[in-house]
């Protein structure tokens, strides 16, 4: 299921998180009634189902439903690809980009199919270590590539707004698979190409 401003949210569900908000917003200490308060609980709850919409969705399925056989094996590169997601520890948004490449073995896949399977797994609670090696583990399920390499830079409000309190810091992650963990010169290939800047 995915939502944007048209789309219809389940109101049980909706209902049920916007008691739970508004309980949440008084035991904070804040009158849940005050005018600018009364529709925040209902909005936190829709926001919610938006944020967490990728247990609804099959990444897989989406890699497939763009699913072309040709005859390349060339390493395809989908870098930059933005994310937001949500720590599960604090829920706390980290925010950062995604690098993807694969080697295709007979099939590749629409190049927007990529940047999708990032939203369906970034759109769920998450930690992410397991939130690379989910994408790079579908693409790997869907296209059997000679290899897969994904990279994740990101920074952790969590650590930026509380705790350690440090702004600065970035977070990156790697999985590779195949021909990315097998051959070094690969691997360095692709973080060559993901760390050059466009003139």
């Amino acid at each position: 299921m995915a939502y944007s401003k048209t789309d219809h949210y389940d109101e049980n569900i909706t209902t049920q998180l916007s008691g739970s908000y508004k309980n949440i917003i008084e035991l904070l200490g804040e009158d849940a009634e005050r005018e600018g308060l009364q529709k925040t609980p209902e909005r936190v709850a829709k926001a919610m189902q938006f944020l967490t919409q990728g247990y609804q969705q099959d990444a897989v399925a989406i890699l497939n439903s763009a699913k072309f056989n040709e005859a390349v094996n060339e390493m395809v590169i989908v870098k930059d690809i933005e994310l937001y997601s949500m720590c599960e520890h604090h829920m706390l948004p980290f925010i950062g980009k995604a690098h993807i490449a694969y080697i295709p073995n007979g099939w590749i896949t629409g190049l927007s199919k990529i940047a999708r399977v990032v939203d369906v797994f970034s759109r769920r609670l998450q930690v992410q270590e397991r939130l690379t090696v989910q994408i790079m583990a579908a693409i790997k399920e869907s296209l059997n590539p000679l290899g897969v390499a994904v990279v994740i830079e990101a920074k952790h409000l969590c650590m930026m707004m509380r705790g350690v309190s440090k702004q600065n810091s970035v977070t990156t992650t790697s999985a590779f698979d195949g021909e990315f963990l097998d051959n070094h010169i690969t691997r360095n290939e692709f973080l060559k190409l993901i760390s050059a800047k466009l003139d």
